[in-house]
């Protein structure tokens, strides 16, 4: 019988830091604007990954509010409330290139200074680059629902990942999850109301447009769903 292999402290520490990604890498098609947007404009927002703290004030050379996007899509949504809101740093997390460029573009030619992205994984991101306790707001809106039942372990919002997003909020700080996908709303509000760190701000899910410092922007994506009958569920979770 061969003998169990005793993990040094180093694989271990390896082995708490692995997490089951959120996402899959896939080859998607980019536009030349995409692209050019990514060649010309993003060195102006970009914040590459590294294992170290970022400097808010020093990145966007102010201090203000910092709220972080999980997943920025084509960057509609992202853009929008960065314009709503010129007085809050916003620090988008997006995997897909096609993305990073479109939010690029609109950042552009909206000409927004509040906004930096980091194509990157979030779950790394917010562990190795964000300070515990200082986030003012997290946004996770539309995240890939994984539908068939094998796979809702991928799902970004669960345990242990919430936790930790928690702990990086500032205590009275937000956190704002949208789905319009039921069986994952149901999911949210399972594991966001067993999370500890964090406080319903409403009786259920929230209402719509409830709280000006939650207030998401009706995109193309939300009211086409709406005109199709789908529901849309939000949920806004207050650090204690």
């Amino acid at each position: 019988m061969s003998e169990k292999k005793v993990l040094t402290p180093e694989e271990l520490e390896a082995l708490k830091k692995r997490h089951i990604r959120s996402f899959q890498l896939r080859r998607g098609h980019i536009s030349q604007a995409q692209k050019r947007a990514i060649d010309e404009t993003l060195p102006r927002y970009a914040v590459g990954y590294e294992p170290k703290l970022i400097d808010a004030k020093e990145l966007f050379g102010r201090e203000a509010p910092l709220v972080l996007e999980i997943g920025c899509g084509m960057g509609e949504t992202t853009a929008a409330i960065a314009q709503m809101h010129p007085e809050v740093n916003f620090l988008g997390c997006e995997v897909f290139m096609a993305g990073v460029g479109a939010l690029a573009k609109r950042l552009d030619e909206m000409q927004l200074e509040n906004v930096r992205i980091v194509n990157h994984d979030a779950v790394e991101v917010i562990r190795d680059m964000i300070a515990a306790d200082s986030l003012d707001g997290v946004h996770i809106y539309f995240p890939d629902p994984w539908r068939k039942a094998r796979h809702h372990k991928r799902r970004l919002v669960a345990q242990p990942f919430i936790h930790m997003l928690a702990s990086h909020i500032k205590p009275g700080g937000y956190l704002h999850c949208a789905t319009d996908w039921e069986n994952y709303a149901e999911q949210m509000f399972e594991v966001l109301e067993g999370e500890e760190l964090l406080k319903n701000m409403h009786d259920g899910f929230s209402p719509v447009m409830a709280n000006p410092i939650t207030e998401r922007p009706m995109t193309k994506f939300h009211a086409r769903g709406e005109r199709l009958g789908h529901g849309v569920w939000d949920l806004v979770y207050q650090r204690i």
